[in-house]
């Protein structure tokens, strides 16, 4: 079988497993969120925290909640790293420097997973176990919540009440991602993933002495990373790693876990406001741009280049020989198109315009089909962008799901898709003009000035993965990217929040002749044009002097 053979195969493979589980999973979370039942484990969380989970709120006490809950998690996770040394389980391993700690704080907590440390030569038992493992849970579920609140902001009318945090926070964490996780870390241990907590010991003889391995409960923490849409590996080398992605299979599975929750909440946004049609649309939105750059990528990386290309049936420089370029094509474009960050491959290896589309896909605003939660409320700013365009050409009140896109609704909706650019290229600009962090860049040229790029474009978009070549591990790139991590996770929710507020306090509009269908593929299409036409006037020049400059003179 030709490599090209298998690599559409797995892809048709992994479109068939997502298809099965949409509907099911996509109703079951619909429900979740729409329950008025609290289960008792549920209760003794609500009691632990002082929490009134039947208490409806207000956009800004949601905000105040959000906001107080991910601030309480970094300040513990940056007190977890830096008490490591004196904590059981440590593995001997010392505390980690002040600049590095609010790093992965940040990171952990925007559900971003950033790493610029080793994972098993920094971080023990409890730090990965209890303070980032917790955090891949935690960070999920806020994310899914604030896209529930924008849901109901669509669904309610007359009331400004969106829900409670407190209830969407726990249920999305012991209803969806506790029991999905559950499974999916027997299927991996099954596939050969490890899972115990071993000290270092020694594997076998490397290059004249001895390797070092330490254990870890890699399999836990592989599957919710995968299915929050995290992204942070146990080890350095990441899901390319055999101890964390051991066979062609175990990497199928993953980019599924990946896919599975973003693709899905779309059924649970259609069954919730009424009109799966409605989630339909958005999901054949997400769908063809997914494909369209999955297919794009595995052209650019099969494409032949002189024989050693033909040799080996195309690039598979940083890639592993047993995913293949199909596999590493597969899990780079799902990786980047959501806010996963995971990487089986170095992204900084594949071709120029590879490398490009993993960037573009980031700075589409990783919603096709996106992170949990993130994914679909960026879609749904995106919508609300498209509609506002439909209604200047024919000349009448934009309208979606019965909701009129007035003023304030745009102003907010231009204030999210404006934030995360102006961080990744201001913060990109100012690392190309000072001296210290480019003595960071391993290469020079269009290829260094994209490892800058790619981190800024990774941190504020709450992506996490890293072009390779880059060393991160400086003050300058741990505190910059720490704060446009912070900024590019909360900032935005802050614009999605009000907006909820706002369309929840609506009245609801008829429907007439003159209603823009928001239900049929000719809405889709502008959807998709929208998405495309904003991104590239936004960072068409930044990718003009990395990846395509790199690509054109290939």
């Amino acid at each position: 079988m030709s490599p090209v053979t298998a690599g559409v195969l797995q892809l048709l493979a992994l479109i068939a497993a997502l298809a099965l589980a949409y509907r099911p999973l996509g109703d079951y979370m619909a429900r979740v969120y729409s329950s008025e039942r609290h289960y008792r484990p549920e209760k003794w969380i609500y009691k632990a925290i002082g929490a009134n989970p039947s208490a409806e709120m207000r956009w800004p006490a949601y905000l105040r909640a959000v906001l107080a809950f991910s601030a309480v998690s970094v300040l513990f996770l940056y007190l977890l790293q830096r008490l490591q040394g004196s904590l059981p389980g440590s593995l001997g391993f010392v505390s980690i420097d002040p600049d590095q700690a609010f790093n992965t704080a940040a990171s952990f907590v925007a559900n971003t997973n950033w790493q610029s440390y080793y994972g098993e030569q920094a971080m023990g038992h409890v730090v990965q176990t209890g303070g980032l493992a917790v955090q891949n849970f935690v960070s999920a579920a806020v994310g899914m919540a604030v896209a529930v609140a924008l849901v109901r902001g669509f669904a309610r009318s007359r009331t400004g009440e969106l829900g409670n945090f407190w209830a969407d926070l726990v249920r999305g964490t012991v209803r969806i991602l506790l029991p999905l996780a559950v499974i999916g870390a027997l299927v991996l241990v099954a596939c050969g993933v490890i899972q115990n907590f071993a000290g270092i010991h020694e594997v076998g003889q490397f290059m004249g002495g001895t390797q070092q391995w330490n254990g870890g409960a890699v399999a836990s923490q592989e599957v919710i990373k995968e299915l929050g849409t995290n992204g942070g590996g146990y080890f350095n080398a990441n899901s390319a790693h055999p101890f964390e992605n051991p066979t062609p299979f175990s990497n199928l599975f993953e980019i599924f876990l990946i896919l599975v929750i973003p693709f899905a909440m779309t059924r649970t946004f259609g069954k919730m406001v009424g009109s799966v049609k409605q989630g339909y649309a958005i999901l054949a939105t997400m769908g063809v741009i997914w494909l369209g750059f999955t297919a794009l990528m595995m052209w650019t990386e099969f494409a032949h280049h002189g024989p050693a290309f033909d040799v080996v049936g195309g690039a598979m420089e940083g890639k592993e020989t047993r995913f293949g370029i199909g596999g590493s094509s597969i899990f780079a474009v799902a990786t980047t198109l959501t806010s996963t960050g995971a990487v089986n491959s170095f992204h900084s290896s594949y071709t120029g315009f590879g490398g490009g589309i993993t960037m573009l896909g980031m700075q589409l605003g990783e919603i096709a089909p996106g992170g949990v939660g993130s994914g679909l409320y960026g879609m749904l700013i995106m919508a609300i962008i498209a509609v506002f365009i439909a209604g200047l050409m024919v000349g009448r009140t934009p309208e979606y799901l019965g909701k009129k896109i007035g003023t304030r609704e745009i102003k907010l909706a231009a204030c999210y898709i404006l934030i995360t650019p102006a961080l990744v290229l201001c913060f990109t600009a100012a690392a190309m003009a000072l001296p210290t962090p480019g003595s960071s860049m391993t290469n020079s040229g269009a290829h260094g000035f994209s490892e800058i790029l790619y981190a800024y474009t990774s941190g504020a978009n709450n992506n996490g993965s890293a072009f390779a070549g880059l060393n991160a591990d400086t003050q300058w790139f741990n505190s910059t990217i720490g704060i446009a991590m912070l900024l590019g996770r909360f900032l935005p929710m802050v614009f999605v929040l009000a907006l909820a507020g706002s369309l929840a306090e609506q009245k609801p509009v008829p429907e007439t002749a003159g209603t823009l269908r928001t239900d049929k593929p000719l809405y889709a299409g502008l959807l998709v044009g929208t998405i495309l036409i904003i991104t590239g006037l936004t960072y068409f020049p930044a990718l003009a002097l990395g990846p395509l400059a790199e690509g054109l003179a290939a």
